[in-house]
């Protein structure tokens, strides 16, 4: 089936992820316009996303860190699994030729966070066979080259191997990395084409802003005898102010591809690689109170599922006009 979403404009790295980041500016207060486009974003929030307005369009944003509250290692669809941090997932999906990982945590936490999750989830982690990549940071593919040596494949964007290779020169005095090294270039991952995987069909779009080559995915996950649409935008903007102006109407440009494509695809489950924004505590223990025939939390319907994007567009242009 042809895919149908918007054109990608491509920026280089060097005028997108890479900017250095801005100088914080106090706030002013919003224009006419400014409030506007919020309203529009609440509007489309109603109850259900009113924290992702707070974090996006608000001053609730903030960056995930190293030492966020771990996660108990959870099992939210039949097929798939939530570890690592409440600001940093790791999704692993089960399949019968072995696990496939959406991100690799950070590069010094494997033995510490993704190996003994992954084991506390009931999944043995030398059944990992593919890791793939939202990004070309750190913390999304810091375990990748564990994984790699023992030989599983990792895949990412053409644009983000190329961040990943050379990455941005630190501050001066910053201490060297720690932890594992960057896995090797492998797999290429290619805007619309599917990767398979054991069964597993995972729809791959290109959606830059954050980085040159982030990616978000589509693909079913099993709950039971239902079979839902799960949906993960891998490239969230945490911070605005560490992102050029360009970068940040590319991003807006990205939200609205990663719409239709999801719209064309039936997304109805909302996941994130960083899921600071979209209730991912609460709807976890409501998982773990979960009696049958309740409503599964993380299913949150396509209608819903268009309307959360809509806050994370919206509240792009709301930066873009405070600019």
């Amino acid at each position: 089936m042809a895919l149908k979403w918007l054109p990608l404009l491509l920026l280089t790295a060097s005028s997108a992820a890479s900017q250095p980041p801005a100088a914080p500016a106090p706030r002013a207060p919003d224009s006419a316009a400014v409030v506007a486009i919020v309203d529009r974003a609440r509007a489309a929030a109603g109850t259900e996303w009113a924290d992702a307005v707070e974090f996006f369009c608000g001053a609730a944003g903030r960056a995930n860190r190293a030492d966020d509250p771990l996660i108990k290692p959870t099992r939210v669809f039949d097929n798939l699994y939530a570890i690592g941090r409440n600001s940093t997932v790791v999704w692993a999906v089960t399949t019968p030729a072995g696990i496939l990982l959406i991100d690799a945590g950070y590069p010094d936490q494997l033995e510490q966070v993704l190996l003994p999750g992954l084991r506390a989830a009931g999944l043995d982690p030398n059944d990992v066979r593919y890791v793939l990549v939202g990004h070309g940071h750190s913390d999304h593919f810091g375990g990748a080259s564990y994984f790699q040596q023992r030989g599983a494949r990792v895949a990412l964007s053409a644009a983000d191997w190329d961040l990943v290779e050379n990455p941005p020169a630190a501050p001066p005095g910053a201490p060297a990395p720690a932890g594992l090294p960057p896995p090797r270039r492998d797999v290429v991952v290619a805007d619309g084409e599917p990767i398979e995987f054991g069964g597993l069909s995972i729809t791959p779009v290109l959606i830059p802003g954050h980085t040159p080559g982030a990616l978000g995915f589509v693909f079913e996950v099993d709950d039971g005898a239902q079979t839902h649409t799960a949906a993960l935008f891998g490239g969230s903007i945490l911070l605005s102010n560490r992102i050029s102006n360009e970068g940040m109407a590319q991003y807006a440009k990205s939200v609205e591809r990663f719409a239709a494509a999801t719209r064309e695809l039936g997304a109805d489950v909302e996941i994130q690689n960083h899921p600071l924004y979209d209730g991912f505590g609460a709807k976890l223990e409501r998982l773990a109170q979960r009696k049958p025939g309740d409503a599964h939390p993380f299913v949150v319907g396509k209608e819903s599922y268009q309307r959360f994007l809509t806050v994370m567009a919206e509240c792009a242009r709301a930066e873009l006009a405070r600019r």
